[in-house]
């Protein structure tokens, strides 16, 4: 069965007001499924200031099936109108950082799948569902449906994780990369992972055919999937300072940035705000609540 994940840094993640619960799934599908994620605003978000009903998500080379069990939330592109999101939605890959609003009461999950188990999974190319986010029916088939229908309807979230496991087990099993071995990696691990078996499958094995197979896999290239791994092992490494001063330029070393200006850089470019700016946002803004309990 998943496990409740304990946060990194459990201070932090006691800062949130409203519940937010990170599960990491069975051993047998911990190449499938990077982690579950839910989060219930019912009976405290009421009466909060707006600010704190907007979300903030970073740049994130998984894909996603999302649900909304009570209220809704709609997505804020930086460059045109709200998008009311659909019930069910299926999410891609997302080049850069996301923000959206959320009713004052809602109670909503997410299936952090990785983007090479969704397409063994269901053939789906992640590449067309970059940056965007679908209703359900419109990309996965009756079986697909039938779970997204059975999750919204469970009593709990216990429920709903056991509905979501023992659909993706026997599925998991009949499709998983040949010599793929279970355990828990962080996206760093996961990219190489997929560069070794790039390399040693297929015919012809040069560096572009191997990318192709990536993106193929990924729904991204091998550049962009690096740039995101760095970036959560940067991340890790700043959480891991808790309440501390942080050697920024010692992060950067650690985690294979150039130097400090160059993971400032990446920094912005996958959460939009430069290092420090978002570990005081992360501290002090309900906003941020997923980098919370990430781990």
């Amino acid at each position: 069965m998943a496990h409740l994940a304990t946060p990194p840094q459990p201070a932090l993640a006691a800062l949130n007001r409203a519940p937010a619960q990170l599960w990491l799934p069975r051993f047998s599908l911990s190449h499938c499924v990077r982690a579950v994620v839910s989060r219930s605003t019912v009976g405290v978000g009421r009466d909060w200031p707006a600010e704190w009903h907007h979300n903030h998500f970073p740049a994130s080379p998984l894909c996603a099936l999302s649900w909304f069990f009570h209220g809704h939330a709609e997505l804020l592109p930086p460059d045109g109108p709200p998008e009311r999101l659909p019930p069910v939605y299926l999410s891609g890959p997302f080049t850069r950082p996301t923000r959206s609003r959320s009713t004052p009461e809602g109670h909503g999950m997410m299936l952090m799948l990785l983007p090479d188990a969704l397409q063994a999974l269901t053939g789906l190319d992640p590449s067309t569902l970059v940056n965007r986010c679908v209703p359900v029916e419109d990309r996965l088939g009756a079986d697909w449906c039938a779970l997204a229908r059975a999750v919204r309807e469970a009593p709990d979230d216990p429920a709903r994780l056991a509905l979501i496991e023992d659909f993706l087990e026997p599925r998991w099993q009949a499709c998983r990369p040949a010599g793929s071995v279970p355990g828990w990696t962080h996206l760093q691990d996961w990219t190489h992972g997929l560069s070794l078996r790039a390399a040693a499958s297929g015919m012809g094995r040069s560096l572009r055919a191997a990318e192709r197979r990536i993106k193929g896999w990924a729904g991204l290239p091998m550049r962009e999937l690096r740039g995101l791994g760095r970036a959560e092992q940067a991340f890790f490494r700043v959480l891991a300072a808790g309440e501390g001063p942080v050697d920024w330029a010692g992060v950067a070393a650690d985690t294979g940035y150039a130097d400090q200006s160059h993971l400032c850089r990446e920094t912005r470019r996958v959460t939009g705000f430069a290092p420090a700016e978002l570990r005081r946002r992360i501290a002090e803004d309900e906003a941020f609540w997923i980098y919370r309990v990430w781990g």
